[in-house]
């Protein structure tokens, strides 16, 4: 069996990757052409009326270097529209043996563990948000216990090297809505991943998740409080993931070198918003013109500027 296996190999700058919506098609090619690190969520690769994911034979989503999201937020709608699912936690429609071989076989740079998402159109109050985020503890927990089945039959006839190159452990979730919410999801966290050491090594990268419906300067809920209240809490050589930023946030966020990566959907989102206002189709071109354009001002918003104060890590 491998030992200390890391769940995602950062570099040294931070990484802002656009969001497809799609397994293939016109955005993940221009994504592509772009040489833009992307985020695609499994719910793409996901066949209900066959209850199946299909990975492509060929995508253009192969060639970046891409993240897999486990769709949380989506599952959650969707539970709360038809009820129950078949899947992890009756709430994804998925199964953990069927999330895992598609991170499996996706080919993707890391995925997410599946998490239970605490934005307040799904979870309404304290109670909803706790009992969320301790699922989302033990859908980490899950997810492990399948991965180490799996690597531990792979290893009665493959070397440990290959054992980690064929299923690689997740990128662990954190969730709530206040500041305190994420700093007990982490605690939650860490004590799963914990119990399987030495097999795992430190998360190399953790995620924050429910970023994006949120502000950035609340005093309990906003976007800043959440990171400053995690980042004296946070794993010594673990980094992070923003779930869903806000373009507005990069200008701080960089300055943070404990953040290694964050994603973003918001160009998309705006390119409905635009093409409504101008009277124009949105179509394929339109999509693509506002994701370079929002990557373009995500890329200026982190470079460095008059006036920056970079934070020192607070672990060597």
């Amino acid at each position: 069996m491998p030992i200390n296996q890391q769940n995602a190999e950062l570099g040294e700058d931070l990484v802002m990757r656009a969001g497809v919506p799609h397994k293939s098609g016109r955005l993940a090619f221009h994504a592509f052409n772009k040489s833009y690190p992307v985020m695609v969520s499994a719910n793409a690769f996901w066949h209900p009326e066959t209850r199946s994911f299909r990975f492509p034979e060929a995508t253009d989503l192969t060639e970046t270097d891409f993240a897999l999201d486990s769709a949380g937020f989506t599952a959650m709608k969707l539970w709360q529209s038809r009820g129950k699912q078949s899947g992890m936690a009756g709430i994804f429609p998925w199964s953990y043996a069927q999330y895992l071989e598609l991170a499996a076989v996706s080919g993707a740079s890391w995925y997410s563990a599946p998490d239970m998402c605490c934005e307040p159109e799904v979870a309404a109050n304290q109670e909803e948000i706790d009992f969320r985020i301790d699922a989302t503890a033990t859908l980490l927990e899950g997810c492990l216990r399948v991965l180490y089945d799996w690597q531990n039959e792979l290893a009665k006839e493959c070397s440990p090297s290959t054992v980690a190159n064929m299923v690689r452990p997740p990128v662990p979730i954190l969730q709530g809505w206040s500041a305190s919410d994420y700093e007990r999801s982490l605690d939650l966290t860490m004590r799963v991943w914990e119990r399987w050491q030495p097999w795992l090594d430190q998360p190399a990268l953790i995620g924050i998740g429910s970023v994006c419906r949120r502000t950035l300067k609340h005093p309990s809920h906003g976007l800043y409080a959440i990171l400053s209240r995690l980042e004296s809490a946070f794993p010594a050589n673990s980094r992070a993931h923003l779930f869903g930023v806000k373009g507005a946030a990069l200008e701080e966020v960089k300055m943070m070198p404990w953040i290694a990566s964050a994603d973003s959907m918001a160009y998309d989102f705006g390119a409905r918003i635009n093409a409504r206002k101008a009277g124009i189709s949105n179509s394929f071109d339109h999509r693509t013109k506002e994701m370079t354009d929002w990557m373009s001002a995500a890329a200026r918003r982190l470079q460095p500027a008059a006036g920056d104060q970079y934070r020192l890590p607070l672990f060597a």
